[in-house]
């Protein structure tokens, strides 16, 4: 089963509702993760932090959704991404998934957060406390 919550909002996530949305009377392990921005990148402080999103990027969001839960082991999937701008310590990508094991869970989780991270065409704006900028994962 997946679960887009949110899917690509500018609105905040919620962690707990990621974890409440994939519960299963048979799974064992409920693994999430909360991608967190920090305030700072190689070393360099971050002052802010803006995601802008491709139209395609719900689809490519569902996508993996789908590819993570078609995986047998996998009961239930959850993942959604902020765009806009974002404050230091707010999340910018949530995911849960379950499974009747903690080594499955923990695996799919990685693949999942690691999938999204490498197809949502989501691009990331930095500004450094010096002033400069940097896109992140922009062509």
């Amino acid at each position: 089963m997946v679960i887009v919550l949110g899917g690509v909002t500018d609105q905040p996530l919620d962690l707990a509702a990621h974890e409440s949305a994939v519960a299963d009377r048979r799974a064992g392990a409920v693994v999430s993760f909360a991608g967190v921005v920090r305030d700072h990148d190689h070393g360099r402080p971050v002052t802010s932090l803006e995601y802008e999103g491709h139209p395609s990027a719900e689809r490519v969001l569902r996508e993996v959704a789908d590819e993570i839960a078609a995986d047998p082991e996998v009961y239930a999937v959850a993942v959604s991404h902020r765009i806009g701008p974002l404050a230091i310590g707010e999340m910018a990508l949530v995911a849960a998934v379950s499974t009747a094991h903690r080594a499955a869970a923990f695996a799919a989780c990685a693949r999942l957060v690691d999938e999204v991270k490498a197809r949502l065409p989501i691009w990331k704006r930095q500004v450094f406390a010096d002033g400069t900028e940097e896109w992140v994962n922009c062509p």
